[in-house]
């Protein structure tokens, strides 16, 4: 719960119900509160600040037509993240539509290394970044976000084995980048 400027604090639930009202300060507040965890959800799976940054833009305008959808059932954070993750799967989608050959390979651009003091770095934001599109996808939404393989296949319209070969896949080159 966060204090609104009565100094009475506003949980999620009672900001989404105003909203749902047309309550736009409402909205915004709803916005403020978990633009940052949308915005990290959209870059782990873009792996582009800019295109994160318009993903989550893009993740609130769903969320603002979308709101009177939105029943309760769990908490509003789960929902939003949910239209964050298709929002970016749809971006993957349309960026691999777009494309009219794909260089296939094993490996990925080495990730950024630096020195500490302590010793070698490497910038695992980076390598993840690195790993091809539907390898990323998966290991951010089964490593990171939490998601089931099952999920992650409904959601990227793939089938469950191909999400688990796809987050072995990224395993394993994370592995490789990260040695």
């Amino acid at each position: 719960m966060a204090e609104d400027k009565t100094g009475v604090d506003t949980s999620d639930g009672e900001l989404v119900e105003r909203a749902q009202g047309g309550d736009v300060r409402a909205f915004e507040r709803l916005y403020r509160r978990h633009s940052g965890r949308v915005y990290g959800v959209c870059l782990r799976i873009a792996a582009d600040p800019v295109r994160a940054s318009d993903l989550t833009q893009e993740t609130f305008v769903r969320a603002w037509k979308n709101l009177g959808s939105f029943r309760g059932e769990s908490p509003f954070e789960f929902w939003l993240r949910k239209v964050a993750v298709n929002s970016a799967l749809v971006a993957l989608r349309s960026n691999r539509r777009r494309r009219r050959w794909e260089v296939l390979t094993d490996e990925i651009d080495e990730p950024s290394v630096g020195h500490d003091g302590r010793g070698t770095t490497i910038d695992l934001e980076t390598a993840i970044a690195a790993l091809p599109d539907q390898a990323r996808a998966v290991l951010v939404l089964h490593d990171i976000e939490g998601f089931q393989h099952d999920e992650i296949a409904r959601q990227m319209n793939i089938a469950t084995g191909t999400s688990k070969a796809h987050l072995h896949r990224a395993r394993k080159l994370l592995r490789a980048a990260l040695r």
